[in-house]
Parts: structure tokens; sequence; C-alpha cells
């Protein structure tokens, strides 16, 4: 019954450079498109934001039918770089930063009076179409959820270290394969009638998802953010908590099942004690040691806070318009 395909299948592409990844991935092509390309591309389209996330998934689980070997190959690492650096030059141009780090902690702890955020929509006036939509959408997050953030413990030493293997510790499972989160997702997407297989939702995933999905791995991957990786984990595990409660009342109020309420009912409780330790240990731990990484704790704050505004402003407006947010239907 919890046997997924391990890896996902390719999808189609959505423009010139993810159109041609593809074809290099599947081995139809022996070039990548030059740098103007990327340069001519929206930093947050369809099409650039595809290409980055297949470049980035083969240091996850890979593609069906796509040579692991391809993980380290030198011409898609280099054209990735080309991708990566429309895209963090656009989050640096566009992400508003906070004065310091301690500022943009204390925004992150304040609840507004009158929320417009998607948990806040689906609490309120959701209904369950809405909710197996927003569950799609997130899939592509939640079913690797803590996979990026595994990347910066090498990256860390003394409490940040400690700080952040406690809080993953949890987060994959405290030692039960049953309690991974990424786990309790695939049981909430069975409860919605979904399909929990790894990837199955890329096609419908809109390019805002996307590129949520890309700045986690954007800042996993490379040691030189690892201030922001830090920041970006800040950002989430301070904010799900509230978030994650007001998810739970709407599942309760669109009777969605057990193993959806179970998922977010364990990240309110997780989440709350979590946001202590990233900020008093991992943040603190990290600007003891490094305090030059100040500005890039602000900045992955910030990014995170922008992917995540340009997402929740597409599925409201959709909803509110009365169509999906899903490129493809369910």
């Amino acid at each position: 019954m919890h046997n997924v395909p391990y890896e996902p299948t390719l999808p189609v592409g959505r423009g010139e450079l993810s159109a041609a990844t593809l074809a290099y991935l599947r081995g139809d092509s022996a070039s990548l498109p030059h740098a103007d390309g990327p340069a001519r591309s929206d930093p947050y389209g369809d099409d650039l934001q595809l290409a980055l996330y297949l470049c980035y998934e083969l240091h996850y689980r890979g593609f069906a039918g796509v040579d692991d070997e391809m993980e380290w190959d030198a011409a898609l690492l280099a054209f990735r770089r080309t991708l990566e650096d429309r895209f963090l030059t656009a989050l640096r141009e566009d992400a508003p930063l906070p004065v310091d780090v301690d500022t943009a902690l204390a925004a992150l702890l304040v609840e507004p009076v009158k929320g417009d955020s998607i948990s806040h929509h689906l609490r309120d006036d959701g209904t369950m179409w809405q909710l197996r939509e927003y569950a799609v959408q997130r899939s592509l997050y939640h079913l690797k959820e803590a996979d990026p953030h595994a990347w910066v413990l090498p990256r860390l030493h003394g409490r940040a270290k400690a700080g952040m293997a406690a809080v993953a510790y949890d987060e994959f499972g405290a030692g039960r394969g049953e309690r991974v989160h990424a786990r309790l997702f695939a049981d909430l997407m069975r409860d919605l009638s979904l399909d929990p297989g790894y990837g199955r939702y890329l096609e419908a995933a809109c390019p805002q998802m996307l590129a949520v999905v890309n700045l986690m791995s954007l800042l996993g991957l490379h040691r030189s953010l690892r201030g922001a990786l830090v920041g970006h984990f800040a950002t989430v595990e301070i904010t799900s908590s509230p978030s994650s409660r007001r998810l739970v009342q709407a599942i309760e109020r669109l009777g969605a099942g057990r193993a959806a309420e179970h998922f977010h009912r364990e990240h309110v409780e997780a989440d709350a004690v979590h946001e202590q330790v990233v900020r008093h240990e991992v943040v603190a731990g990290l600007l003891e040691a490094e305090p030059q990484l100040a500005a890039d704790v602000t900045f992955g704050i910030a990014a995170t806070g922008l992917v995540e505004d340009r997402f929740t402003e597409h599925v409201l407006g959709s909803w509110r318009a009365e169509r999906s947010s899903l490129r493809l239907p369910l």
C-alpha cells in the first residue's frame, strides 16, 4: 500500500531551456543552450524554473531512464550555473532585505490580525478541491521537505550543527520510518485521493511552486550560501506552526481525513519546539562562529518570503477568479 515509484518520469518541456535540458537528459542532444538563453529568460518563469528543477532533481532521486552519472555531467553543471546566476541575481534584486537578523526573525514571529495567506483562506472559506490543489502544489516540497537542509550539516559546527541535527532528526522521523515527515505527507495525499508518488505532479505544478523548491536546492547545494540556507530554514520553522494550526482547522471543517489532519498537527507541535532551537541554537550559533554571515541569513529570510509570497499571490488570485491554480487539471 505504501510503495510508490522511486524515480519520477521526465515531464514535458515548457520552453527552449527546459526542452533542451530534457533532450540532453534523454540523450537526444549533445548540446545545451548558451548563457545568453537564461539571460533572456524570465527568472521566475515556467521555462527557466523547470530547467533548473530538472538539474537539481538529479541530486535527489533522478528520473526514470536518466543515467545516474548525469548528476555530475560537466556540461550540465555549467548550464545549471547560468540558470542559477539568473535566478539568484533576480532574488538579490527583488527580495527586500531586513535591517538585521534580529529584526527579520522578530517579524516572522508576528501573526497579522487579519491574515491573507492560503492557510487563512482554507480555514475560513476553502473548498475540498482547493485543499486538494494545495496538496498537489506543495507535494513537490513536502515529499522532499528536509532533504536540502541536510546538505548544510557538514558546513556547520558547534551549536549550529547540533541544533540543526536535532531538528533534522525530528523531520526524518526520529528513527522511525513511518514518522518521516515526507511519509506523513504521502499519507495526507492518500486521504485526499491523490497519488503520493514522488514527483507525480511536477507537470501540474505552477512555476511559483517550482521557484519555492528550487530556492531550497540552490541554497542547500552551495557552501557559499550556507548562511542563506540557515535563514531559509529559520523562516520555514518559525512560520510553520501557526500555518499548520490553521490547516488542521481547515481539514477538520472539510472532513478530509485523519492522516491529512495528522500531518499538519505534527507540525503544530514539532515546529513550535523547532522554532526555539532554530533561533537560539542554529542561527545564534552560526553567527557566533561566523558573524560575517549575518547579511546572508537575512537574504535567506527575505528570499524565502519573496518566493512564498509569489506562490500565495498566484494561488489565491486563481481561486478568487474561480479557476485552478494548477497548469493541468487533476
